[in-house]
C-alpha cells in the first residue's frame, strides 16, 4: 500500500490515544513505517471479535448465576485466559485448574489455593470466592 493512500479512519485506536504501525510503500516504492489511527475493515473484525468476547463473559457470568461453573471461568474469560494459560500462571497442572471450575470443588478450595487464582486474575480472595455472577 501507498503511503499516501494509508488509511486514516476513525476506530478504537483514536478513543484510545493509540495509532497503529503499518509497512508502507513511499514515492520511491520502498518499504517504510506509517501510523494510522484506524481502518474501516480492521475496525470491524476488531469489533466482531470483541463482541464474541464480551458474549462468552456474560455466558460464563451466568453459568456461576446457575451453578455450573465456579468464579474460576468467568474470571478466566474476562481476563481472556484459558484452561492452559491459567495453569501455567497458577502453577497447577491443568485437570487440575478444570477439576476447580466445578462449583462443588470450588467451594472446598483453600486460601492458598483461592490466593494463586486471585493473584492471576488481579482481585482478591473475597472477591473471587464472593462472586455469585450477579
Amino acid at each position: 500500500m501507498k503511503k499516501q493512500n494509508l488509511p486514516q479512519d476513525e476506530s478504537n485506536l483514536k478513543s484510545a490515544n493509540m495509532t497503529e504501525v503499518l509497512y508502507v510503500t513511499d514515492e520511491n516504492d520502498n518499504y517504510t513505517t506509517a501510523r494510522s489511527i484506524g481502518w474501516d475493515i480492521k475496525k470491524a473484525a476488531l469489533d466482531e471479535s470483541l463482541a464474541l468476547i464480551n458474549e462468552r463473559i456474560e455466558e460464563a457470568k451466568q453459568n456461576v448465576a446457575n451453578h455450573i461453573v465456579s468464579p474460576i471461568i468467568y474470571f478466566m474469560e474476562l481476563n481472556k485466559m484459558d484452561v492452559q494459560v491459567l495453569a501455567a500462571y497458577v502453577g497447577m497442572w491443568q485437570w487440575r485448574v478444570k477439576r476447580h471450575t466445578k462449583p462443588k470443588i470450588f467451594k472446598t478450595l483453600s486460601e492458598s489455593v483461592l490466593k494463586k487464582y486471585a493473584d492471576a486474575f488481579g482481585i482478591s480472595v473475597d472477591e473471587l470466592k464472593n462472586f455469585n455472577g450477579k
